[in-house]
């Protein structure tokens, strides 16, 4: 008869904190790949070189760890949008600014593309449970409405814009050309992904944006 093994303990301090990361990077990854429902936690402990129990001693279940991942995945932006210091721009400078961000986020990051992508297909029942994640957000468009009022306030900017409503238009058009430049590039014959055709969409978005904004 086999000796029965000894429980190894859980990790403690700088330990718990290194497994925690890897499990969060190796499960972004993982799910960006292969979604929601077709990410498996046998793999995502390979790739974390963790024991698969690690994770659900930390996470509880696949559905705990995705929303995990996607509040990490929500912290990151902010916290590189709040790198940006916008408050200390001048108004039009700050909405250009957040506009060329986004957009050269998107393009470094498009793993947070299509983590958005799959909690959409599940009608976004995990990130609504997240107060952590509705806290996160809250502050960007404190920002900006902040910034458009100074705009407003000077002069520039013509009055009623909504920040939330503005901040959806930036996203939009950074994320809908992002994440379906396969099918456009196919159906209209143009390789929407060249250094050209970047450079000419970024320069489409702020056009559009700052006309928007700025008074005529």
């Amino acid at each position: 008869m086999a000796p029965k093994k000894t429980p190894q303990p859980e990790p403690r301090g700088r330990d718990a904190d290194r497994s925690q990361a890897a499990i969060l990077l190796a499960a972004r990854d993982e799910f960006a790949r292969y979604g929601l429902a077709g990410a498996r936690v046998d793999r995502i402990a390979e790739r974390a070189e963790v024991n698969k129990r690690l994770i659900y001693y930390y996470f509880s279940s696949k559905d705990d760890l995705f929303l995990a991942v996607l509040e990490h995945a929500y912290r990151h932006i902010r916290e590189a949008e709040a790198q940006l210091h916008l408050r200390d721009m001048a108004p039009a400078q700050a909405i250009r600014r957040l506009t060329e961000f986004t957009w050269d986020y998107y393009l470094a990051n498009p793993e947070f593309l299509t983590l958005l992508n799959s909690e959409n297909l599940h009608q976004g029942r995990h990130v609504v449970r997240s107060s952590r994640a509705r806290e996160m957000n809250s502050p960007l468009i404190e920002t900006l409405a902040e910034i458009l009022e100074r705009g407003r306030a000077e002069g520039l900017f013509r009055g009623g814009i909504d920040a939330l409503q503005l901040y959806v238009s930036i996203a939009g058009m950074a994320y809908f050309y992002l994440s379906n430049n396969y099918t456009l590039s196919a159906i209209f014959g143009r390789d929407l992904m060249t250094p050209k055709a970047r450079h000419e969409r970024l320069s489409h978005m702020c056009d559009v944006i700052l006309g928007y904004v700025l008074r005529s």
